[in-house]
């Protein structure tokens, strides 16, 4: 019996500590959230001028579906560490930001750094990039210097919209072979 409430309660222990230490990472960054739409973007891009939006002059709208670019160029304003930024979006959802960090002001290392601090060693690691993922979230670092947020679901929902269907004689084939 004894050995039993031990190991129940290490096991709760952990799941506890687990959960308690678990960090997830971030939906955006400086009030920009992943999944906003146009209009709340906006407002937040308005209200941290560090990204250096001027407004609708900055907004565009991409040839396809409803569609639309929000580029940012923080440079002019000289003592801001980001440089470019881009907001895509999808169906008035944002769905990608991707950050051009200033390397005169900033470096990779510094960033990798306080990121594996934050979120724990990175999934995948290249000489090009590190990467941070959770089931809402894709947040990697690349070389020299740009950070990019992606929300997983609205990608996943416009990779499944882009898929073309198998042809008649794929599906049929397909059907052969599963037949043997």
């Amino acid at each position: 019996m004894k050995i039993i409430k031990k190991f129940c309660f290490c096991s709760l222990s952990l799941f506890v500590s687990a959960f308690l230490f678990a960090t997830d990472l971030p939906d955006g960054y400086g009030g920009v959230k992943l999944g906003s739409s146009v209009e709340t973007t906006k407002e937040q891009l308005k209200k941290n001028s560090d990204f250096g939006y001027n407004g609708d002059r900055d907004v565009s709208f991409l040839p396809g579906q409803n569609n639309t670019l929000i580029e940012t160029d923080a440079t002019r304003w000289g003592s801001t560490f980001l440089e470019r930024c881009w907001f895509q979006f999808n169906e008035n959802r944002l769905y990608t930001i991707i950050i051009n960090v200033n390397r005169n002001k900033m470096d990779y290392y510094s960033i990798f750094s306080k990121l594996c601090e934050k979120y724990g060693d990175p999934e995948s690691l290249t000489p090009q990039k590190a990467q941070w993922s959770n089931d809402d979230v894709t947040m990697t670092l690349e070389k020299p210097l740009t950070l990019k947020y992606v929300d997983n679901n609205i990608f996943n929902e416009i990779q499944d919209k882009s898929r073309v269907e198998k042809s008649v004689f794929e599906k049929t084939r397909e059907m052969f072979l599963n037949d043997l």
